[in-house]
């Protein structure tokens, strides 16, 4: 259940922190990080561990998304030749 919340919260969003998930799915952070430990260790998603710093503190996360998933073409006109 809580995986399905994870991986639809994905779909919808591409790559997301972990924090970020907490907050958009209403999971706690620590369980949302053991979740996606187990999604990252099946080689359902990518994650990886990201450092960044606020105020000058470093603050340590996951930033994951799905694995070979790609999004959908957005809607809208495309150019006739593209740029190579």
């Amino acid at each position: 259940m809580l995986a399905d919340n994870i991986l639809q919260q994905l779909k919808k969003h591409g790559q997301m922190l972990d924090s970020e998930l907490a907050t958009a799915t209403g999971i706690p952070l620590k369980q949302i990080r053991s979740q996606l430990e187990d999604l990252s260790a099946g080689g359902v998603i990518l994650a990886c561990n990201v450092t960044r710093y606020q105020d000058g503190k470093p603050s340590q996360a996951f930033q994951c998304r799905i694995s070979g998933y790609v999004p959908p073409v957005a809607p809208g006109r495309k150019p006739s030749n593209p740029v190579r």
